[in-house]
């Protein structure tokens, strides 16, 4: 009984920054099968969390020339994942300011 409420309570307890950007993370892998990147973007409002994520699409020689590409996702309050959506490509050596 005591295992039951000692989950149910982390459950309920937020999820800090670092564990939704990792969950995003695992997500987006399981979901499409790339490696993620890096996060490059992180907020939360009303409708949870949203985050930016670099995937890499494609592995090249040398590693400037590999394709990645953005993803914004959208993750509860619980880092479930609610929606997701590749918003550019572009090469690693490729700078935009």
């Amino acid at each position: 009984m005591e295992m039951i409420e000692t989950e149910a309570r982390f459950a309920m307890m937020p999820m800090s920054p670092a564990e939704i950007a990792t969950r995003a993370k695992e997500q987006l892998t399981a979901l499409t099968g790339l490696k993620a990147s890096t996060i490059s973007g992180l907020s939360h409002d009303e409708d949870g969390w949203h985050i930016v994520a670099d995937l890499i699409e494609l592995k090249r020689i040398p590693e400037s020339s590999d394709v990645l590409a953005t993803y914004s996702v959208q993750l509860d309050d619980r880092g479930n994942l609610i929606s997701y959506e590749r918003t550019r490509r572009y090469t690693r050596g490729q700078i935009d300011e």
